[in-house]
């Protein structure tokens, strides 16, 4: 008499589930430790920026043209992943991107001139385009399975990474160069990926309980067809378990035809959903992901201006030191930190809609101060308010793309996310050149605003469960 497992992996495309709780907790500190490692490889990379600058000579325009490297090999990759994703699945490709990711941190400080350096960025933009799309996917796929909003803890790491790798770049600076800090940087980076990306490899992708629901989907439908379900109310989890554990006992008890009849009907028989508008009608989903993937662009453009401006604007404009300088990005980071850590009872609490206005109107007012005083202390002071208002708007914004379309809603929206974290840099050059950094640094406090603004206008586009 086969199993279930055995029965559903005897369908082309389809995996076995993840089936304990301790092969969940496992895949979640594997997820996990990937999103620590993309922070704290580009965090240090980014605190050695003005050091490089001045190797190479590069004006602030010239610069900017040198990270449009890491927006070229970024954003040209992203959408490419996904169909990766698809191919070899999520946990294959996370791992090879962060291998890739690791070992190109090393490159930049060899380069001496302007050009050189955006070459060897587009290798890194590569591999930090990739793995960010690669192991939001896999999140996605694990908080399916979980029934819990967790996404906020998972980029919780990356900004806990991001403030390890400035903090520890920021202790180096007038100790290390930058070739043999960046070279150490690459050397750790690959020993974590090798050692979380042997736990990943070897778990296969879970399916949410009571059958499979978007993420878990095989074959081409995972990409291309919208999700029906929408996603489970917060405080409604707990009256939902005792159901599924009801139901598994069943299954079990019932053999391989009644794991057919759950996978085939799905997890609405635990808790029956209202019928979504939004599943009825892919455009409007698609267009969804559109306007979250706008929000995340907005948000992440603020993130790619503090990673790459905010040292440069302390040392340059306010003459800080150079490991105090480093510090701009820290609190920055760990202020994202905090705020993804509690991001899950904020959301809980709030609710989606509010939780995004609170954040972009947070960070647009502490930018405006980070940027615009003239006193070191008061610029971190803005830095910290500003990460804690956009510590939660990407993972949201991602988190409600995938739910609405499933893994192809978060390529999307990663894409565009993404693309404004590394499209920001250069941006902010060009302005920095015409006007100054300062000013420049102001459109991070726009974009913050604007976020804030199109979420209070999609407030009634899309009202999925315990939304």
């Amino acid at each position: 008499m086969p199993t279930p497992n055995k029965t559903r992996t005897a369908i082309p495309g389809a995996r076995r589930s993840v089936a304990t709780p301790r092969d969940l907790a496992r895949l979640r500190a594997a997820i996990t430790a990937f999103f620590f490692l993309d922070g704290f490889v580009f965090a240090g990379w980014v605190a050695r920026i003005p050091a490089i600058k001045d190797q190479t000579s590069a004006s602030a325009g010239a610069l900017g043209l040198a990270l449009l490297g890491v927006s070229a090999g970024g954003t040209a990759t992203m959408m490419a992943t996904g169909r990766l994703c698809r191919r070899f699945g999520s946990h294959p490709t996370t791992v090879a991107s962060g291998v890739l990711l690791a070992g190109s941190v090393a490159l930049p400080p060899l380069t001496h001139s302007a050009l050189a350096l955006g070459l060897v960025l587009l290798v890194f933009g590569t591999g930090f385009g990739a793995l960010n799309v690669a192991m939001n996917s896999a999140a996605v796929d694990l908080i399916a399975a979980l029934r819990r909003p967790v996404m906020p803890g998972f980029h919780a790491a990356f900004s806990l990474g991001g403030m390890a790798g400035a903090g520890l770049g920021g202790l180096i600076a007038d100790q290390l160069s930058p070739t043999r800090h960046l070279s150490l940087l690459a050397v750790f980076g690959l020993l974590l990926a090798a050692a979380a990306g042997r736990t990943l490899i070897s778990l296969p992708v879970p399916t949410p309980q009571g059958g499979p629901g978007p993420a878990a989907k095989p074959g081409p439908a995972t990409s291309s067809e919208p999700t029906t379900e929408p996603e489970p109310a917060a405080e409604t989890e707990s009256a939902t378990e005792p159901a599924l554990a009801t139901k598994a006992e069943s299954a079990a008890k019932a053999g391989p035809a009644a794991e057919t009849e759950r996978a085939t009907v799905g997890p609405e028989h635990t808790a029956p959903p209202e019928p979504s508008p939004v599943a009825e009608r892919p455009g409007r989903a698609r267009w969804l992901v559109a306007v979250f993937g706008l929000i995340a662009l907005c948000t992440a453009y603020g993130e790619g201006a503090m990673a790459d401006w905010a040292a440069l604007h302390l040392h340059q404009d306010l003459d800080a030191s150079a490991g105090l300088a480093a510090a701009g990005y820290s609190v920055f980071a760990l202020m994202m930190a905090v705020g993804r850590l509690s991001g899950t009872a904020l959301l809980e609490r709030l609710g989606q809609t509010r939780a995004l206005i609170a954040g972009g109107t947070t960070a647009a007012a502490g930018m405006l101060l980070g940027s615009l005083s003239p006193m070191i202390w008061l610029a971190l002071l803005g830095f910290a308010v500003t990460g804690l208002g956009l510590a939660n708007l990407f993972p949201v914004a991602i988190a409600r793309a995938g739910a609405l379309t499933g893994p192809g809603g978060v390529a999307a929206a990663s894409t565009l996310g993404y693309g404004g974290m590394l499209l920001g840099p250069p941006t902010i050059g060009f302005l920095a050149d015409w006007y100054s950094l300062p000013i420049a640094l102001t459109t991070v406090a726009a974009l913050a605003a604007v976020a804030a603004v199109v979420a209070y206008g999609t407030r009634n586009a899309v009202r999925p469960a315990g939304s």
